[in-house]
């Protein structure tokens, strides 16, 4: 082993708190269990913004499965991990962004009382993840991407909610489609900002 890769793989690990692998499962958990409420409350009210954050959900509990199995990894490890999420964030947001515009062209409003129940939910539950999350949001490229997971769910959700406003008060998709084509911007912003702060950690091949 190269001495170069020795000390990104090999180097001391930041002191984490023991508090933080068991928030890593709640989190995961409470994602797991949001996608399926999400995925049926997005197919059965027609909504895109409402689909959007069902599949962040899936996303973010996949993320979550990562940080857990490379918690007590090397540096190097732990910055491939974000990189992958990185990426995974930016082709959700380019997902989005492409369903968006295909349902501005074919889609019908979406039924405003169930998105904004749903998008109520929603946000309680990830306001308590990204309540948990926040004391770790300055550590590595890891932490750093589980943080802007759990604060981009809970702007989504703010989001959804007044979408579902608006969808009530003009009858009309457009703004169920503005706010998933603002989740879709905001999942590849983050992603590359991930990705970024990943590379800077990341000296191995």
């Amino acid at each position: 082993m190269s001495a170069s890769c020795c000390n990104s793989a090999c180097a001391p690990q930041t002191t984490l708190s023991p508090g933080y692998r068991k928030a890593l499962w709640i989190a995961l958990i409470v994602n797991v269990i949001m996608f399926a409420i999400e995925i049926g409350g997005g197919l059965k009210s027609g909504s895109v913004s409402l689909f959007a954050d069902a599949v962040d959900f899936a996303g973010d509990a996949a993320n979550y499965g990562i940080s857990l199995a490379v918690l007590s990894m090397g540096l190097a490890w732990k910055s491939r991990a974000a990189l992958m999420k990185g990426a995974s964030m930016v082709a959700f947001g380019l997902f989005i962004l492409g369903k968006t515009g295909w349902a501005a062209f074919c889609g019908l409003p979406p039924e405003p009382s169930i998105m904004g129940a749903i998008a109520v939910l929603a946000l309680i539950a990830n306001g308590g993840v990204a309540l948990m999350l926040y004391a770790f949001r300055k550590g590595d490229a890891n932490m750093r991407s589980v943080w802007l997971c759990s604060r981009n769910d809970a702007i989504g959700n703010i989001a959804v909610m007044a979408a579902a406003a608006g969808v009530l008060g003009t009858g009309t998709a457009w703004p169920d489609l503005a706010v998933a084509l603002l989740m879709g911007g905001l999942a590849l912003f983050s992603g590359i900002s991930v990705i970024g702060h990943a590379r800077l950690e990341y000296s191995g091949p």
